[in-house]
This record gives C-alpha cells, sequence and structure tokens, in this order.
C-alpha cells in the first residue's frame, strides 16, 4: 500500500492548500518545513524534517507571484538535495512562465525553457503540472513529466452543474480549437470558434468574428486561463450579439486580477469555473466563481507511480472517488 512508501510532502508559499487536500486524499501528513521573506525581498527555505534517502514531493506552482514562486522552487530543490533527500518530485499544478514558450519576435526570451532548465539543474527529478499553455513545452524539460488535464473534472462540473442541452463549445480562439475540439467530443456538442487577435503584451485580445452557429444556443467557453479577464469578456459580447443565450465560462486555472473580475461581473457571462491549481484570493465570497479542485488527480496519480500502476485514467474516466473528493474539498455540491 501507499501509506508505506518512502514519501515525504512539502508544500511551498503557494501551494500549501494544495498540498493539504493531495494529503488528505491520500492519508499523508504533511511535511514541516517554512518560509521567510525578509524585508528586502529576499527569500529563505527550511526543511524541518528529515528527508535523508526519502522520495520528496514539492508541491508549489508558479502563479500569483511568479517571480517569487519560481525563485523558492530553486531554493527548495537545493534544500532537498543538500538534505540528501532520494529523489525530488515537483508538483507544478500551473506553470505561469509557460507562456513565454516561443521566439516570435526579435530580442526576446524563450522564459519557459529557461525556467525548466534552471529547475533541473537545482535538483528537480520529476515533473507533474497541468494543461501546460502548449503541449510542445514538454520538450523544454528532459526529466519525466506527468502532465495532466482539466477537461475530465471540467467535464463532469459541466455534467453535474451547467447541463449540456441545447449547448455549443465555444473555444476562444484557433489555438485553443483542438482541446475544445476533446470537451465536445466527450460531451457529444456541436463546437464554435472565435477568431481572436492580440496586438502586443498589455493583456487584451480583441475578438473579430464568431465561426460556428450559436444563435438560441447555450455556449461555454473553455480556455487554459484568464488574467484581465478580457478575452472572455469581448467573447461573451461577441456571442450575445449573435444570439447566444446563457453564456458559461471554463478555465483549467485562474489566476484574474480584481480588476479582471470586474469585467466578468458586468459582462453577459453568467458563471466562471475553475481548478483549484492556483490559490487565487481575489476570486473568494465573489458569486460568479466557482471551483472544483484538481489535487485529488494528483495525487493519485502520485500513488499510481509508487505503486506501478497506469495513470491512465487520469486522462479518460476519473475514478468516482477522484471526482468526489474534487468536489468535496472545494465545496461544490457533488
Amino acid at each position: 500500500m501507499f501509506e508505506t512508501a518512502n514519501v515525504s510532502i512539502f508544500a511551498g508559499s503557494g501551494g500549501r492548500i494544495f498540498a493539504e487536500r493531495m494529503c488528505s486524499y491520500m492519508g499523508k501528513p504533511l511535511g514541516s518545513c517554512e518560509v521567510i521573506t525578509f524585508s528586502e525581498g529576499n527569500t529563505f527555505v527550511r526543511v524541518n524534517e528529515s528527508v535523508r534517502d526519502r522520495d520528496v514531493i514539492l508541491v508549489q506552482p508558479i502563479g500569483m507571484r511568479s517571480n517569487d514562486e519560481f525563485v523558492e522552487i530553486l531554493f527548495w530543490m537545493d534544500a532537498f538535495k543538500r538534505a540528501n533527500a532520494n529523489t525530488v518530485t515537483l508538483v507544478m499544478p500551473y506553470f505561469g512562465y509557460g507562456k513565454g514558450d516561443k521566439k516570435d519576435e526579435p530580442r526576446v526570451s524563450i522564459r519557459a525553457r529557461v525556467c525548466a532548465e534552471c529547475m533541473e539543474l537545482a535538483g528537480a527529478d520529476r515533473f507533474a503540472t497541468m494543461d501546460l499553455h502548449a503541449q510542445q513545452l514538454q520538450g523544454f524539460f528532459k526529466r519525466p513529466m506527468d502532465h495532466l488535464y482539466a477537461m475530465p473534472m471540467l467535464t463532469e462540473v459541466i455534467k453535474r452543474h451547467v447541463g449540456t442541452e441545447n449547448t455549443v463549445i465555444v473555444s476562444p480562439d484557433a489555438g485553443f480549437a483542438k482541446t475544445a475540439r476533446k470537451f465536445a467530443d466527450v460531451l457529444h456538442l456541436p463546437i464554435a470558434i472565435g477568431d481572436k487577435t492580440r496586438a502586443d503584451h498589455t493583456e487584451n485580445a480583441s475578438v473579430l468574428e464568431v465561426i460556428g452557429d450559436v444563435k438560441g444556443k447555450n455556449c461555454l467557453i473553455v480556455d487554459d486561463f484568464t488574467i484581465s479577464g478580457g478575452t472572455l469578456v469581448n467573447l461573451a459580447q461577441a456571442l450575445k450579439a449573435r444570439g447566444a443565450q446563457d453564456i458559461t465560462a471554463m478555465l483549467s486555472h485562474n489566476i484574474i486580477s480584481r480588476r479582471g473580475i470586474e469585467k466578468i461581473n458586468n459582462s453577459p457571462i453568467k458563471m466562471v469555473y475553475s481548478t483549484d491549481t492556483v490559490y487565487n484570493p481575489n476570486i473568494i465570497g465573489e458569486p460568479k466563481f466557482r471551483t472544483v479542485s484538481v489535487a485529488p488527480m494528483f495525487a493519485e496519480t502520485i500513488m499510481r507511480y509508487y505503486n506501478y500502476e497506469s495513470i491512465n485514467a487520469m486522462f479518460t474516466k476519473l475514478p468516482e472517488k477522484v471526482v468526489e473528493a474534487g468536489f468535496r474539498f472545494t465545496g461544490l455540491e457533488y
């Protein structure tokens, strides 16, 4: 059984709630550690228990405080390795620097590749993450990676809370259409695609056209994340202008700003569902935002890895106990 495995689980400053949910599912205690941020911004990390010859799991997204959380990961890797940990697995539910996945203009850095190399050089032996901004990002990592998808859990939310009657799946742009098609195939629904353009790095995008029939339909917008809310709101307005009825958004990650929440609240969007890969205090108490936990998906993946079992179910039909725990941890009606 997994309970006898030589595994210790720790949480960085941005991953404690997620790690606690993983530990609850796995029936294991969360390891003792601490992070201190000094007045000038310097970060100090310390492991408060022995990890000698143990397989360590660190839970830390790169999300709301990208630079601090990334540097903290490097220090954690170094601390565990210097304490003679056997292996270190980084559970990084959200990889914020995944947006820097290409060199599409002169004199810019491919930030995702730099981050991947730094984390491996610091000591990461294995990675687990969810819905990278582009599938090709996995090629930046030389170490093994379990790349999970939010879709199996979000489709359960759709089935149990939103409904699929008279509904069409909507991709915000052509780049996300392949993933949107997977949602549509699982739910046996048609698909529409927004024609989006982004002229600069201001986090503002414009929707020029909608490809597909949305008149008189309920629309489910699916996307990997939102920061400003601009794409979701612009697309929702375009859908309404073309006769759409209820509009709901489904996100893999939610790192929306306070200004973005104001946009959503004043938009035709009825509800925004997302996972808990990032703890975002901005959405707490907001009536248009709901969260479902994917911590059980990561926990089940880790357990199966150490028990030498297949993780194929994490990509298709989730075990009922994983779905039930995901709803329970985040307070959704199951």
